[in-house]
């Protein structure tokens, strides 16, 4: 018992003296380390991000209505697929899947690198057997 609480102690008294240390270095110190260690060259350039007004459209699918939606290979995409009770879409080929309600589609963000055909099924949360839900369809990009 007496051992347990001297080893407890001693942890407290080691994370103090650690805090105690890091709060204890100059302001102007710290401020020089941080620098030092983040000027560097600058990287590779990046992607701007696009405003809300230039993105597409997400993709919408009624749930047993048989229908299929279609998408590029190599780009980005946003799935929503609506049903009508509350339950699960899956898209087994991508390993995907999402709840979705009446009120809430389930949403998929995508990115398919190949072509194909992928099914979507419609499982309800009521244990009932999984339903097609449609399709997506990836084109290539000629």
């Amino acid at each position: 018992m007496h051992l347990r609480r001297a080893l407890l102690l001693f942890a407290i008294v080691l994370g103090m003296a650690a805090l105690a240390a890091s709060l204890s270095r100059p302001v102007e110190r710290r401020g020089e380390h941080r620098t030092s260690t983040t000027a560097s060259q600058p990287g590779p350039p990046t992607a701007a991000p696009k405003p809300a007004s230039e993105l597409a459209p997400p993709l919408s699918l009624e749930a047993g209505r048989r229908r299929a939606v279609r998408m590029r290979a190599g780009e980005a995409a946003t799935l929503e697929v609506a049903v009508d009770q509350a339950g699960t879409v899956d898209i087994p080929e991508l390993g995907l899947s999402a709840a979705a309600d009446a009120v809430t589609p389930a949403r998929f963000d995508l990115f398919a690198a190949r072509p194909g055909t992928y099914r979507l099924r419609f499982t309800p949360a009521a244990g009932d057997e999984p339903e097609r839900a449609g399709r997506l369809v990836v084109t290539s990009r000629g």
